[in-house]
């Protein structure tokens, strides 16, 4: 009787301050997809006085943000881990087993006394809180995890159906990617998810495999570099004189200019597949030209001095690029970078 209604079960939980079960700690098994490992990777490339510009960070308390962008010499890389479940309950985005629970996205519908779902089924799931909130995550992250997902099982996602002639149904197709997509609640007899976070050679060759099938049969043109705008899309970011830097090297650097709203991802491919090197606002967008650009490729996100991440530093890592940190001046939505800051960037890397 206690599992017909665990949405509510976990909500009387937290109100009367009973200990919440650790979700993962009711799997039926566990185990190391990849083992943990000791890289290196090469430091960020900057001119003097970027750090002390930094003021906060997104995604990772600041220390952690700073030591991951400036780290020097040998670095521990995690394991990726798989955890197997029997008899969990996947009801508006959230997952409950045992008493535990584990949120894929925001929830949509007010708290119900929810029975278990009538639609069962086995599968293993690719998607994490992250990647369902960003799409450059979904990119990076969810269509490199995808490959282990198909070797454990069905793989299937919550997310929505993608829009044909979306950017998301494009790398699907490209990927080969083909989940089951769950419009609904439903009840697995068998799961099995994934910690895929640790940034280790095993996440490295899948990721590098991804570029491979993107690439697949095209020939792109080599460029200086990929000028990727972000303008006033997603959160606001707005570097206040981006137009004018991106004409600035194209003009003089003969980069391609490029708005990922406007390309289409064949598009974005063929620019971004050969480049030398990719620039824009630090965001998702970025994320288009760094999962294709070549290993040696410059990535330099142009980082808000209080909203300074280091995810596409760890992804550049794993595809062997190059990663430049430059700090702009100003807020974390409205900023300005000097024109001959970014060029002496960019001269680093020569």
């Amino acid at each position: 009787m206690k599992d017909l209604f665990r949405p509510f079960n976990a909500r009387f939980r937290r109100l009367v301050r009973l200990p919440q079960p650790d979700f993962f700690e009711g799997a039926e098994e566990s185990w190391e997809v990849h083992p943990a490992q000791t890289l290196q990777y090469r430091p960020s490339l900057a001119l003097p006085g970027q750090v002390e510009r930094i003021r906060a960070s997104v995604f990772a308390p600041l220390p952690d943000t700073i030591e991951a962008l400036t780290r020097e010499g040998l670095t521990h890389e995690g394991p990726t881990r798989a955890w197997r479940f029997q008899g969990v309950d996947l009801i508006d985005g959230v997952l409950y087993h045992k008493g535990g629970e584990h949120h894929l996205r925001q929830k949509r519908r007010p708290l119900s006394l929810a029975r278990r779902p009538r639609l069962e089924l086995s599968a293993t799931l690719y998607e994490s809180w992250t990647t369902n909130r960003w799409f450059g995550s979904w990119l990076m992250d969810a269509c490199v995890t995808y490959d282990l997902a198909a070797t454990f099982g069905q793989p299937v996602t919550t997310m929505p159906t993608a829009r044909s002639g979306s950017h998301q149904a494009r790398y699907e197709e490209l990927a080969g990617m083909s989940p089951r997509v769950l419009e609904g609640d439903a009840h697995f007899s068998d799961l099995t998810l994934f910690d895929d976070l640790a940034n280790n050679g095993g996440k490295a060759a899948r990721a590098v495999a991804l570029r491979e099938k993107l690439l697949a049969g095209r020939s792109p043109r080599a460029v200086p570099g990929v000028f990727l705008l972000r303008g006033h899309a997603g959160d606001q970011r707005l570097l206040v004189n981006e137009r004018e830097l991106a004409e600035s090297l194209a003009r003089e650097r003969g980069f391609l200019i490029m708005d990922p709203l406007e390309a289409t991802v064949d598009e974005l491919i063929e620019a971004c597949g050969a480049a030398r090197a990719i620039v824009g606002v630090e965001g998702s967008h970025l994320v288009h030209g760094i999962t294709v650009a070549p290993e040696g490729a410059a990535v330099l996100p142009i980082q808000p001095p209080e909203r300074v991440a280091a995810t596409l530093k760890q992804q550049s890592d794993r595809l062997g690029q190059r990663f430049g940190l430059i700090v702009a001046e100003g807020s974390d939505s409205e900023f300005y970078l000097d024109r001959d800051e970014l060029f002496a960037t960019l001269d680093l890397f020569d």
